[in-house]
């Protein structure tokens, strides 16, 4: 076998090249009409889904790829209900009409496969079985994320762009898909990803700062950010952070309006300078 170590500028190359297309991912809702795509790229994607780590490797997902225009539309309708209970009965959530979704060249869903949690850990006593119970189920969960995930980063690049809808896992949206599109009831939709050509250039996201988020060696209590800079982000942050083009919120033009007293906690790498946990 030859030596597949890589070297340093390989490597360096490698990830300025990776990083790039995460960067350049966005949850996108403007496509372009009148778009075609062909299946050998739509393959191309969910290549990149077969090769998601999952649960004792399980591969517990399948992926439902509707590119039919009449079956598009089908699934446009069933979200269309979705974002409509969404604004009569989750208030306050800024909820996003699905209206944008006429103008994919493709649907993914990912569908979970609730079977494949028997080949992960399983108690064998009755005193750790809840424990287990539900670590499987986080356990399928991220199997589940990483798939979606990496649908996203090969719809990015490809050259197109996408949108992750978990209103599928909604029990009557998960309903109306089955029964749309046929799939047992072992499988749930956990991710549904509209695919498109975006309509303008994708601007950046709020991120928080990095070093906000890394903790060395231990957990750093400097970086917790309290409940009531949550409370905040709920209720005034949330809709700007979900949809405006500027990664850093320290430059937002409202920053000072919009972050409140919270502004250095969100735009600095200590928002708890207390230190203070509850």
């Amino acid at each position: 076998m030859g030596d597949r170590r890589v070297s340093n500028s390989t490597a360096a190359d490698a990830y300025t090249h990776f990083i790039e297309v995460i960067r350049r991912r966005r949850s996108v809702r403007r496509f372009e009409p009148g778009r075609r795509i062909e299946r050998e790229v739509l393959l191309k994607i969910a290549e990149a889904a077969r090769w998601a780590p999952t649960g004792a490797n399980t591969q517990c997902f399948d992926v439902v790829i509707v590119d039919d225009p009449d079956m598009r539309e089908r699934v446009l309708d069933v979200f269309l209900a979705q974002s409509n209970r969404l604004i009569d009965h989750v208030k306050g959530f800024p909820a996003v009409k699905k209206t944008y979704m006429t103008n994919t060249v493709a649907i993914v869903i990912v569908l979970a496969d609730a079977r494949w949690k028997a080949a992960f850990p399983n108690a064998t006593s009755t005193e750790w079985e809840r424990e287990y119970q539900e670590n499987n189920e986080r356990i399928l969960l991220a199997s589940i994320g990483a798939a979606v995930q990496n649908v996203q980063l090969a719809v990015t690049a490809m050259g197109l762009t996408s949108a992750w809808l978990s209103g599928g896992g909604e029990d009557t949206t998960n309903r109306d898909l089955q029964a749309l599109l046929g799939y047992p009831d072992c499988l749930r939709a956990i991710g549904t990803i509209p695919i498109g050509y975006p309509e303008k250039d994708l601007a950046s996201r709020y991120r928080r700062p990095l070093q906000q988020m890394v903790h060395w060696n231990g957990y750093d209590a400097s970086k917790f950010r309290p409940d009531a800079m949550v409370t905040h982000y709920v209720s005034e942050v949330r809709p700007f952070a979900m949809y405006r083009g500027e990664e850093d919120a320290a430059h937002w033009e409202d920053a000072d309006k919009r972050l409140g007293p919270w502004r250095e906690a969100f735009t600095s790498d200590t928002p708890n300078p207390s230190a203070k946990l509850p």
